[in-house]
């Protein structure tokens, strides 16, 4: 299998992940990952999650993170999210679009609800866990822990 290689869904062309990412973010289209088992390992930095949401990923959707990566990824104020049904993962296509669609009731202990679009028209709804606390939420709100804690401190 390539790796560093994934379509890009504005032109159809194929190309590296971070580049692909600038023109999604360019674009003003925020992007998802989706991932494996051990998402994250050997990336216990900050800017393993920092670099993510420089490039306008909103969510990481996976079977399960590492150690420190899902901590790191809800300081940057983006969704760390695993599959309910790890066999869900088989449904992704390369070409799809999530819609978060009780993002706006984001609760502790809530699984969130994601409806997936493929090209055909075709959709399939899947649940994804999280184990984000009322602060935690509150960091997705704010952005990130930082914008939350300068917040707090304007006060």
């Amino acid at each position: 299998a390539l790796t560093n290689l994934v379509k890009n869904q504005l032109d159809g062309e194929y190309g590296a992940v971070p580049a692909t990412a600038r023109a999604y973010k360019a674009a003003g289209v925020p992007s998802v990952v989706v991932g494996d088992h051990n998402y994250g390992e050997g990336s216990s930095r900050e800017h393993a999650a920092m670099e993510p949401r420089h490039l306008g990923v909103v969510a990481v959707i996976v079977k399960s993170f590492a150690r420190i990566h899902e901590t790191n990824l809800k300081k940057q104020g983006m969704l760390g999210l695993t599959f309910a049904n790890e066999a869900d993962y088989d449904l992704i296509q390369e070409d799809d679009t999530f819609n978060f669609v009780d993002l706006a009731n984001f609760t502790p202990d809530v699984p969130l609800t994601i409806e997936i679009t493929h090209a055909d028209g075709s959709k399939d709804t899947i649940k994804a866990n999280h184990t984000y606390n009322a602060a935690q939420i509150e960091w997705f709100h704010k952005g990130s822990a930082l914008n939350k804690i300068k917040e707090d401190n304007a006060a």
